[in-house]
């Protein structure tokens, strides 16, 4: 018999007998998720390029503008009642659908293969301060170890054993050390009055990076919210859970690089290792939760793939996913991540921009039928999310240098401004066009038969 924790819930809408986290067990959640020591180096990332004012204010802008997307998608698919990359069948059509659901899937891989990256290198990191044994190795599969065992509870299994019981106050307080350690010794006067140096990242640059890092949450967030209560739940619990974490994590990590004069953002792990016991203790405790985004990104890349293999057992494909991200921590260094980071984006950001024109224009409801009854190919909001796609890159060329370099033949028109506004608004409004004219002449074409 089922219980409530549904470990392995397939792609079928969620009953209402299921659905049974709240706002706050919600927010814990996002919270939760939003508490990364991977957030804290993207956030080295962006000083001293720019003065920590700078920096700041283009966390908060982009912390705003990210976190509504986030909530809304988290909205929409609380509204649908499956996971994400089913929910992509009713704008993309049932087969369309497959070419978002490859790409989320390799995005899960992705941030699954770093989050284990960053857990080993800072475990790593404490075992050569303690015992002066690194064997990031080991831990790189004692982690992906406990990250399938956090998968197999599920959603709701792992909000209420593993989040509420322990993990998210231990969190809690390993922050406010961590943010008291960076800030105690620092001459805030000095930090807050140092001119940026210029280059990479510009401060429109720096806001796509931040909102790069939490638009690659939007195709994953129906995954969870398909369990919240209601609407108002999934969206305030998204979009306001992941918000303070994430103005706080980045902004932590530009302090952390400017106090620590710390030249390589991959670095600031052992920095803080070396800080003393209590450092040691918060750092333990924050790889630890680490696990939390490991979890994520594994359970997501898994009910991704039951899109296309619905018959295919939840479990195998989390262990399938695991294995896959922990042979790329393996052999992978920790290099290009910014680019990596501006790619998602550039992808999710337009086909978002589809997702909520769709669901807006059609009535702002999505019933079963629309999902598992959807066209199998919807062209004209594939096309939507292409142009979106396009327009970004041609605003602002991200991604490794041989795509670069195709891109480069376009004769690109890089602005100084953020390119993920204009993709997603190229995509809603063509999206929402195709929808209105589908909608107008669907009447025509009953009337014909």
């Amino acid at each position: 018999m089922l219980d409530t924790e549904t470990p392995a819930w397939g792609i079928e809408p969620v009953p209402d007998r299921l659905r049974v986290l709240g706002l706050f067990d919600t927010g814990l959640l996002w919270a939760n998720l939003s508490v990364s020591l991977l957030v804290i180096v993207a956030g080295a990332i962006l000083v001293p390029a720019l003065s920590l004012p700078e920096a700041l204010l283009a966390i908060v802008v982009a912390a705003v503008v990210g976190n509504v997307m986030l909530g809304a998608a988290a909205l929409i698919g609380n509204d649908a009642r499956v996971p994400a990359m089913v929910l992509l069948r009713a704008p993309l059509g049932r087969r369309g659908s497959y070419l978002a659901t490859g790409l989320n899937v390799v995005q899960c891989v992705g941030w699954a293969t770093f989050e284990l990256l960053i857990i080993a290198t800072a475990a790593a990191a404490l075992s050569d301060e303690l015992f002066g044994v690194r064997a990031k190795w080991l831990w790189t599969l004692v982690f992906a170890a406990i990250t399938i065992a956090l998968a197999f509870l599920g959603p709701v299994g792992f909000i209420r054993r593993y989040i509420r019981k322990f993990a998210g106050w231990v969190v809690l307080a390993s922050l406010v050390y961590l943010t008291w350690w960076a800030l105690h010794a620092a001459s805030l006067h000095e930090l807050w009055n140092a001119g940026g140096k210029g280059g990479f990242p510009s401060f429109w640059q720096a806001v796509d990076l931040v909102i790069a890092s939490i638009i690659s949450w939007t195709p994953l967030a129906a995954d969870y919210t398909r369990f919240s209560r209601n609407r108002s739940a999934a969206f305030w619990g998204a979009g306001g859970g992941y918000f303070v974490p994430t103005v706080w994590m980045f902004g932590l990590g530009a302090v952390l690089l400017l106090d620590r004069g710390i030249s390589d953002a991959a670095a600031l792990p052992a920095a803080v290792a070396a800080g003393g016991i209590a450092s040691l203790l918060a750092l333990f405790a924050l790889t630890v939760d680490e696990s939390d985004e490991a979890f994520a990104n594994v359970y997501s890349g898994a009910v991704s793939l039951q899109n296309l293999f619905p018959q295919v057992s939840q479990r195998v494909l989390v262990v399938a996913v695991t294995i896959v991200a922990t042979v790329g921590a393996l052999v992978l260094d920790f290099t290009n991540y910014q680019t990596f980071l501006y790619l998602l984006g550039s992808f999710f950001v337009p086909l978002f921009g589809v997702l909520l024109a769709d669901w807006l224009v059609g009535g702002r409801h999505y019933s079963r039928d629309d999902v598992f009854r959807a066209p199998a190919v919807r062209p004209a909001m594939i096309v939507a999310w292409i142009v979106g796609f396009a327009l970004y890159q041609w605003l602002s060329p991200v991604g490794p240098s041989w795509w670069l370099d195709i891109v480069d033949r376009t004769h690109p028109a890089p602005w100084d401004f953020t390119a993920s506004l204009p993709s997603f608004a190229a995509s809603f409004g063509l999206a929402a066009l195709a929808v209105a004219a589908e909608r107008r002449l669907a009447p025509a074409r009953l009337h014909a038969e």
